[in-house]
């Protein structure tokens, strides 16, 4: 049996692993009042955040519109566009976010809980309509899309290297 070479649709997917992992993480330290579950929790938050903000950047410039010019059904692109702005805005206000208390807990709690719903949408509707579109080079895509996400990566970093200086 062939095994297929990997597409767009697999590193995004690896990115969702990633990040339900984290989510998890943070899950877990949720309700300790140690200092350095707090810091920890900031941590995880931040990096939740960036990793969220790059995949999303990722999908809207270069998956989404890829995606609607292969295929007749948009709707689906509509809603993930509308998710991605609900997402923005959570991580907006964590970012913002000075300390880790309970109301930080329930944003990162709710933002969890839309990246869930999306990525369910995005497994058993997007991805397959992505691969059954026959106009679609996704692991061309894929190719693309790394090299766009280590840019925005080493960008991000930059920027919070600036940012402690």
């Amino acid at each position: 049996m062939a095994t297929r070479e990997k597409d767009a649709c697999d590193l995004l997917d690896a990115d969702h692993r990633a990040v339900k992992k984290m989510f998890k993480e943070y899950e877990e330290l949720t309700g300790s009042r140690a200092r350095s579950a707090a810091q920890k929790k900031m941590e995880l938050a931040r990096q939740i955040c960036q990793e969220l903000k790059v995949h999303a950047q990722i999908e809207e410039e270069i998956f989404y519109p890829a995606l609607r010019q292969a295929i007749k059904d948009t709707d689906l692109l509509d809603e993930a566009k509308v998710e991605h702005d609900s997402a923005k805005d959570l991580i907006a206000q964590l970012e913002e976010a000075g300390e880790a208390d309970d109301m930080f807990d329930a944003k990162v709690k709710v933002l969890g809980e839309y990246v869930d719903h999306h990525v369910k949408e995005e497994k058993s509707e997007i991805f397959v309509k992505a691969r059954a579109a026959r106009k679609l080079d996704l692991v061309g895509m894929r190719e693309q899309m790394e090299t766009r996400k280590e840019e925005l990566m080493g960008e991000m970093a930059g920027a919070g290297m600036a940012a402690e200086a």
